[in-house]
């Protein structure tokens, strides 16, 4: 398979405590540049150190050494147009692809690609995201109103009308392994009984909000990036409960969220160019500008001490490190 090898600039910021905050200097962004043209949308870091991203526009997935800046795509195959992707619990890429119709799988060793079709008659789903369950089945939204599941082990693909049509974007697993998704354009949180492939839907407080992403912390709470409202809403599948924050700043736009280790929540905030972080038990954001402008940040995740962002608007990966 065609590799494509280059070394690129990278960038740094080092980042201290502002006015009336604790000196908890430490924290430092990092930007690395991608091939020109990329687009890239989702990020990934791996367990071994790369990090994988989809190069939209050039229909591959790229892989990132942070070491030295190097790059390399992977191409998907003719018309494809890669949007999320994820590290499984087998170590591979699983990407989610919207020109193929198809999830695709990219093994970390051979770099070879496997494509999972959706089934026939089922068009264009306009694939958006995957998530693992606690059991190995790969879950997937679609926004042109689907979501679906794939099994690894028979490569079978089942596709579900999501309710209320158009919509469905980020999909997380939360630790004990249930899945849940939001509907951008349905504004709602929905639970998805693994079993036998029903979704439930949960409302917002806030109409209209735009629900965008969502990850789920150490406790099975669901936090969600509601891009409309400029809000990060949180739901505790115990209480049935529901709360909401409006991001900082007077146009917030929060698009991506990512839960790290230590139950911080990070947001990607459009309108202040910026990573935002919220901690739960203070109630307190802190914002984090980035070096570039008009980064358009659609995906964050993340590992021990660090969330990755993929600048979609500057052709680079962004990384904020953390003590």
């Amino acid at each position: 398979m065609k590799r494509m090898g280059l070394t690129l600039p990278v960038f740094l910021v080092v980042l201290a405590a502002g006015a009336g905050e604790a000196a908890d200097t430490g924290y430092a962004i990092r930007e690395y540049r991608v091939p020109a043209g990329s687009h890239p949308h989702d990020v990934a870091p791996s367990p071994d150190g790369t990090v994988w991203y989809t190069a939209q526009r050039a229909g591959a997935v790229g892989r990132l050494d942070p070491s030295t800046g190097s790059t390399r795509h992977i191409p998907l195959g003719p018309g494809s147009s890669p949007h999320g992707v994820i590290v499984g619990p087998d170590g591979a890429a699983w990407v989610t692809d919207s020109g193929l119709n198809a999830v695709v799988r990219v093994d970390p060793r051979s770099d070879k690609v496997t494509t999972y079709l959706l089934p026939k008659g089922r068009g264009d789903a306009n694939l958006n995201t995957a998530a693992f369950d606690g059991k190995g089945t790969l879950w997937f939204t679609g926004q042109e109103g689907v979501y679906g599941r794939l099994d690894p082990g028979s490569g079978r693909v089942e596709v579900f009308d999501a309710p209320g049509g158009r919509g469905p974007y980020g999909i997380a697993a939360t630790p004990d392994g249930h899945v849940y998704f939001v509907s951008l354009a349905g504004n709602y949180l929905a639970r998805i009984d693994t079993a036998s492939g029903a979704a439930t839907v949960i409302r917002p407080p806030t109409s209209r909000q735009g629900a965008r992403r969502v990850w789920s912390d150490s406790k099975g709470r669901l936090w969600v990036s509601e891009w409309s409202a400029g809000q990060l809403g949180m739901y505790d599948p115990a209480s049935g409960k529901w709360r909401e924050w409006r991001l900082p700043g007077d146009s917030p736009r929060a698009y991506a969220v990512y839960v790290d280790e230590t139950d911080r929540i990070w947001v990607s905030d459009f309108g202040a160019n910026a990573f935002v972080r919220f901690d739960p038990e203070a109630e307190q954001f802190r914002s984090f500008p980035l070096p570039s402008r008009g980064a358009n940040v659609r995906q964050l995740l993340g590992r021990k001490g660090e969330v990755w962002g993929a600048e979609s608007g500057t052709d680079r990966l962004v990384v904020i490190r953390f003590p």
